[in-house]
């Protein structure tokens, strides 16, 4: 009977020693991103708002010494926009209009990002109470997020194969609904970059000669916001030219007054750059910037603003949110 229970015990003891564990996994996806000199990544990015589902294809590149580029291209306009991060700062190119804008921001690492694996490292490390499961050779994990800017997203699954390399990440809210999708198409872990390329000029100058979206001339003054917060409505409209662009603005009061602003974009004869305060941000169809009192995005060729003075960032998001997902009739 001594017998049996002794190889018993050193059966479970061996079986428990084979268990692939979150602690394991962390340190080993730790080990093999930290120690990675660059990589290349194309995928496809899907955004949910509302009924709408917006998709984007992805390059997300990083060398060593915190230089990253991510393209993000929408397959709807052909519309693309660049998030560049270099020892210079950070920039959001908009190659159809000639234009950079530049942050001073922390990103990528102040908030989460599907498509970037130091982020993905980062939000499975800061979660104490993330769940991790080993099946058929696919490893999920599932962490808390840190989206500042939407509290809508709460929750996300990042699945990865055997050796640790992403497959797909599924960002949710708090009803397990899956509101943005990265699937990665391919991963190249061994990427060797030039440094010109993560350089402004070089990447304005190859991105505009490839670019093929067009300016428009006229604002659609029936695009309005879907969400307007409770109490508060519209209570004028102007149509302006300024310097040969239009511009429309709305003015809306109540208990949560604001300016809804939209203006035809004008392509820019030199490279222009211009100073951002806040932090860029994903939007459905385009990279927004996003301060304490607003928003401003280019889609489409028109350049939108939303403006107020004691909004809660929640309902500035959710305003512009609703800009981006069906323009409305009033």
């Amino acid at each position: 009977m001594k017998k049996i229970c002794l190889v018993l015990c050193t059966c479970l003891l061996l079986v428990g020693c084979g268990t692939y564990t979150s602690k394991n996994a962390t340190k080993d996806l730790e080990k093999k991103i930290n120690g990675l000199k660059g990589y290349h990544i194309t995928g496809q990015l899907e955004i949910s708002n509302n009924d709408d589902v917006y998709k984007y294809d992805v390059e997300a590149s990083y060398k060593k010494g915190d230089n990253f580029r991510v393209s993000l291209k929408n397959k709807t306009n052909a519309h693309e926009q660049i998030i560049l991060k270099n020892e210079d700062g950070v920039y959001v190119l908009t190659p159809s209009l000639n234009k950079s804008f530049k942050f001073q921001s922390d990103w990528p690492y102040n908030n989460s990002q599907t498509y970037l694996l130091q982020t993905l490292l980062n939000d499975i490390k800061n979660d104490n109470k993330k769940t991790f499961k080993a099946k058929g050779g696919t490893h999920i994990f599932e962490t808390t997020v840190n989206y500042p800017n939407n509290s809508d997203l709460v929750k996300q699954k990042i699945y990865f194969d055997k050796k640790l390399t992403p497959k797909k990440v599924e960002v949710m809210n708090k009803d397990n609904d899956v509101l943005i999708r990265m699937t990665f198409k391919k991963v190249d872990l061994k990427a060797e970059f030039k440094d010109s390329y993560f350089e402004l000029e070089e990447n304005m100058k190859t991105a505009k000669t490839e670019n093929t979206t067009q300016t428009v001339g006229k604002v659609n003054e029936d695009t309005y916001p879907m969400y307007v917060p409770e109490n508060t409505k519209l209570t004028n409209k102007d149509t302006v030219n300024v310097d040969g662009s239009q511009r429309v603005i709305m003015t809306f009061e109540g208990d949560n007054p604001f300016m809804f602003v939209q203006q035809t974009a004008e392509v820019s004869d030199d490279l222009a750059i211009v100073s951002v305060y806040g932090e860029p941000f994903q939007l459905a169809t385009s990279v927004a910037a996003v301060s304490d009192n607003m928003i401003s995005w280019v889609s489409n060729g028109i350049e939108y603003y939303v403006v107020a003075d004691n909004m809660s960032r929640t309902d500035l998001m959710s305003v512009a949110n609703s800009v981006t997902s069906m323009p409305v009739s009033k």
